[in-house]
This record gives C-alpha cells, sequence and structure tokens, in this order.
C-alpha cells in the first residue's frame, strides 16, 4: 500500500522543527499554521472611495463570554486598523509591537507612520520565526488598513512573512468564498457606507442561520478625518435590510 506524501514527510521528521525543508521544498510547520488561519474566524477588509473598512466576525460560541472582551479590531494608530485571523493571542504580540513602532514615529518625526511601514515590520517579524530554529511560526494572518496622503490603503500579511496591498480581501474561515463574492462583486466607487452593507451581507449569505450582528466589529478611517471609528451590536441594525 502506497502511503501518502505527507504521511511520509511526517515519518522522517520533516514537521519537526520550522526551518526544515522537506524534499519536495516545503516547509511543513509553516503549512500547518496556514492551516490555522483557516480555522479563525472572518474577516473583510475593502478600500471604498472615501476611506477605509474592515469588518470582522468575532465568532463568540459561549453567551458567558462579555462581548467587549473579544474586540477583533486593533487600533495601531488612529488613522491606521487592523484585524487578524488564527491564533489572537499571537496578533495580540504583533499588535502591541505596531503600536509601539507608530507611536515611535509619531515622536521621532512629528508625523503618523505610513501604513506600509507597519505591515512590513509586522511581515518581517513573521518571516524571521520562519527562518530560526527554537521557535514555532506566528498562527495569523493580518489584514491593515489605513489613510495617509489623501489616499486608503489596504494590506495582507499572511503566515510565510509575505505582503501585498489590496482593493478588497478576506482572512479567516471561508476565505475563498468570500474572495469569490470580491472578485465579481466589489465595486471601487463604494463609500464606506456601502461597503459595511456590502461586507455584512457575504456574512449573511454565508453563515446563513448563524448570522447574528453582536457577533460582528467594524472599524473605519476615512480620508480628511483619519480616525477610526468603530460600530458593533444595534449601530449596524440600519445596514441589514429587512
Amino acid at each position: 500500500m502506497d502511503v501518502p506524501t505527507e504521511m511520509q514527510h511526517q515519518a522522517m521528521g520533516y514537521d519537526r522543527a520550522a526551518t526544515m525543508f522537506s524534499p519536495d521544498g516545503h516547509l511543513l510547520q509553516v503549512e500547518y499554521a496556514e492551516k490555522t488561519v483557516r480555522l479563525g474566524s472572518s474577516s473583510i477588509g475593502l478600500v471604498c472611495k472615501d476611506g477605509v473598512l474592515i469588518v470582522a466576525d468575532r465568532r463568540i460560541r459561549d453567551k458567558l463570554i462579555s462581548p467587549e472582551s473579544a474586540n477583533k479590531i486593533f487600533e495601531i494608530d488612529e488613522h491606521i486598523v487592523a484585524t487578524a485571523a488564527g491564533i489572537l493571542s499571537d496578533a495580540r504580540m504583533l499588535v502591541d509591537q505596531a503600536q509601539v513602532l507608530a507611536q515611535q514615529n509619531r515622536v521621532t518625526y512629528g508625523s503618523p507612520i505610513e501604513p506600509i511601514s507597519v505591515i512590513r515590520m509586522i511581515a518581517d517579524k513573521k518571516q524571521m520565526f520562519t527562518q530560526y530554529g527554537g521557535a514555532r511560526p506566528f498562527g495569523v494572518a493580518f489584514l491593515l488598513g489605513g489613510v495617509n496622503k489623501g489616499a486608503a490603503h489596504l494590506y495582507t500579511s499572511d503566515v510565510t512573512g509575505n505582503f501585498f496591498a489590496y482593493k478588497a480581501n478576506a482572512v479567516g474561515e471561508n476565505d475563498e468564498k468570500i474572495k469569490e463574492v470580491l472578485r465579481s462583486d466589489f465595486k471601487e466607487d463604494m463609500p464606506i457606507e456601502e461597503g459595511i452593507r456590502f461586507a455584512l451581507k457575504i456574512f449573511k449569505d454565508i453563515l446563513g442561520k448563524n448570522f447574528e450582528l453582536s457577533r460582528f466589529d467594524v472599524g473605519y478611517v476615512k480620508l480628511g478625518e483619519e480616525k477610526l471609528v468603530r460600530l458593533h451590536g444595534d449601530e449596524l441594525k440600519k445596514y441589514i435590510k429587512a
């Protein structure tokens, strides 16, 4: 009986360390971390004509948990918002470092940091943990949006430390289904208000009977204002059609 290739690799110990390549050129620990990201709750990011928007599913399953403690929208600086999918405790470490970087930039240069500088630092940190022994990769993917010099930006960083700019993207559970909808229905000229309706409709179609407004966090930064605005719970009712 032929043994599947993945089982052969595990038996030979190629998944024992994040720095060990398998014979066919894979870092198996990194690939396992990518699977962890796909088990995480979903988030959608959109670049709208008047700013950048992130809608995140908190996926709270225990009614005893206070919703305020399960926030998935992170404020890096007042003009930069982020969310993550995967192991959120890993994300918290990277968010803390990103916040320090943003404040150091304000103190040193007297100006807000560019979003690309933040995502590059996060991506560099994640890449380091795929290259050095004794530590596992960060099991988290980031969506980071921000406004700088009159333009809105959205970036995604994966487990490997790669990052790209997007017009719209999704991370976490059902990300490929969401991306299919984004590719076909996303319009670059939609305002933030319409973008919120659009993202919540996607979640409603995918989640079906499990859809509840209480499980979503929304954060956006508008051009000209450059200040993070958060919405959740009853504040989202007006964006859902009856």
